[in-house]
């Protein structure tokens, strides 16, 4: 073969994985090609790999290059998908209520996010109906979301104009000269991350009232073109309300606040207040435990992973024992069936998380032994060799209560009836309050991402790849048996403290620089890497000993805590 030299291509070849190869006009992009190919998929692409880094579909492609479409269907794109249908809700809620501000909270069960209004009345039902139609005109129109990049001095000065301060706030500590923003017709916005082309890509969407606010129903990821009912969870919502007015009365309800008060020293105060507020609510669920044992025999905690309930279970039980009350663990794990008999996942793989991996006839009737007084003799599961075998025995002391810590905790079948009816029931999880600014929200699950990522690296010396490898799988499982019962609890723990990504971020940039490029998890990486650019660091010697949040960074002083009492009879 004769190397020469050549005039340059006007064309250029497009390798897409699992399809074939396309060939086009250089600097055509990758929707171009896309819809040249008329390729079917079994979900919208609204985003794609190219060359190992995720792109928007308005990306040109200049080079032969090997492309992954990202579809609705995926986390990537679910992400992409919600990101451009809030910033349509903003345009459309710009358009007919100026001078009010949109607040987009958090997410709500199974696939929603809850918003709020400010500087007027809640919207009432006509309100809200009109802005559905102003975003179903949008869509129809099939607008274009043109991007641009600008300095980070003309992004401050533009947002000041608007009087966004939120967003003032947050570019004041910016290191990076630039800023993307997006523009549809007149409205023009920041969104972290990546966007759909068009509003005609965002088909798919519902708003329903809720709670002094209203709810953007968006797509599941396995039904990507339907939006299903949500539930309206009060109490989840009211315990997102009691955080987020308690961050307001602090001054500190968005990212920009929160630096402000890192680079005016305040740190120490912070977390001594972030703490505070955690040990009231923990002292608050004591009392009210101690107030209702003669009719609750069993406290049941449940939440998604890297929630904090070790941590929680351990000073709550410090609390409940300045009370008088000693509540006795039984540790979920001892009762796992034996490994050959566990229900397997539809891949044939075991599913530890379903429900029916635990012995559950012998745990109810170890269950009623004890709270009947009675000697019991508990299994320990066998890890290595997946066998129960056989544990110490033990009885309670008259009126003691047991304590049940795990994923199924809220779950009817996990006791007997009349027992889960003399339960108190205690859900967990790290619901962040805090967002970057009014339209770009800081995701609970990113926040406990990032803690197990660092938890799993100094606790189990997992890689950052290793940790996101398994967070898909993980999430399933948190879809399935957790947050579908998450309203059983009689009250929610709202672990996330104020502070806690600032002082995650110089212990987690490190590790997610090392994930590999070319790797699904170097997606991931460089996402999160993105966003913790928005934090100014803190350092972790500031944080309390029996910090909720020493689980994850290490030092924690409840770690070998045993303040449970109750009779051990024979070791095994």
């Amino acid at each position: 073969m004769t190397i020469t030299w050549v005039e340059p291509s006007h064309t250029v070849q497009l390798h897409i994985d699992g399809v074939g190869t396309m060939e086009g006009p250089r600097g055509s992009t990758i929707q171009q090609f896309i819809l040249a190919g008329a390729l079917s998929m079994p979900a919208p692409a609204v985003g794609a790999i190219l060359n190992g880094e995720l792109q928007e579909l308005t990306t040109p492609v200049h080079h032969e290059s090997t492309l992954s479409l990202v579809l609705m269907s995926d986390a990537d794109g679910a992400r992409i998908y919600r990101r451009s249908l809030s910033f349509l809700l903003s345009a459309a809620f710009n358009n007919l209520f100026s001078g009010a501000t949109l607040h987009i909270d958090h997410s709500v069960y199974p696939g929603g996010y809850y918003c709020h209004v400010g500087g007027r009345k809640p919207l009432d039902s006509g309100e809200l109906s009109s802005l559905k139609t102003e975003m179903n005109r949008l869509v129809s129109m099939d607008l274009p979301f043109d991007k641009k990049e600008i300095s980070l001095v003309d992004a401050i000065q533009m947002f000041s104009a608007a009087n966004e301060m939120d967003k003032v706030d947050l570019l004041k500590y910016r290191t990076k000269e630039h800023v993307t923003v997006y523009t549809l017709g007149s409205y023009t916005d920041y969104h972290h991350g990546y966007m759909v082309p068009s509003t005609g890509f965002l088909k798919w969407f519902d708003l329903a009232i809720a709670n002094g606010g209203f709810i953007m129903r968006y797509p599941k990821r396995h039904t990507p073109t339907k939006t299903d009912h949500v539930e309206q969870f009060p109490a989840l919502l009211r315990t997102f309300k009691i955080y987020g007015d308690w961050l307001k009365a602090l001054g500190i309800d968005n990212v920009g606040a929160l630096n402000d008060s890192i680079a005016k020293d305040r740190g120490k105060e912070l977390v001594l207040v972030s703490e505070a507020f955690h040990e009231q609510q923990i002292t608050n669920i004591a009392r009210q435990i101690s107030d209702r044992k003669d009719v609750n025999k069993v406290i049941l905690v449940s939440g998604p992973t890297s929630s904090g309930k070790t941590t929680f279970s351990r000073r709550l039980t410090v609390q409940l024992l300045s009370l008088g009350i000693s509540p006795f663990p039984l540790e979920l794990d001892n009762y796992f069936i034996d490994r050959e008999k566990t229900p397997k996942d539809s891949e044939g793989n075991y599913d530890f998380e379903d429900i029916n991996a635990i012995d559950l006839p012998k745990l109810s009737e170890h269950l009623t032994k004890l709270i009947n007084g009675q000697a019991v003799r508990l299994p320990k599961f066998n890890f290595v060799n997946g066998r129960q075998e056989l544990g110490e025995e033990v009885t309670l002391r008259p009126g003691q209560m047991l304590i049940l810590e795990g994923i199924h905790g809220l779950n009817p079948q996990l006791i007997p009836p009349y027992l889960y009816g003399r339960s108190y029931k205690i859900y967990i999880s790290a619901l962040t309050q805090l967002n970057l600014d009014y339209h770009n929200r800081v995701s609970t699950t990113d926040t406990r991402l990032l803690r197990r990522i660092v938890r799993d690296n100094s606790h189990r010396g997992y890689s950052a790849a290793q940790t996101i490898g398994m967070w898909e799988s993980v999430r399933r499982g948190e879809e399935k048996h957790i947050f579908a019962y998450q309203d059983n609890a009689d009250i929610m723990f709202n672990s996330a403290l104020v502070y806690e990504l600032a002082i995650l971020k110089p212990m987690v940039e490190p590790l997610l620089r090392q994930v590999p490029h070319g790797t699904a998890e170097y997606i991931e990486a460089k996402r999160l890497l993105a966003f913790l650019e928005w934090f100014l660091p803190m350092q972790p010697d500031l944080i309390p000993d029996n910090s909720i949040l020493r689980e994850f960074v290490g030092g924690s002083n409840l770690i070998d805590f045993s303040g449970w009492k109750h009779e051990t009879l024979t070791k095994p």
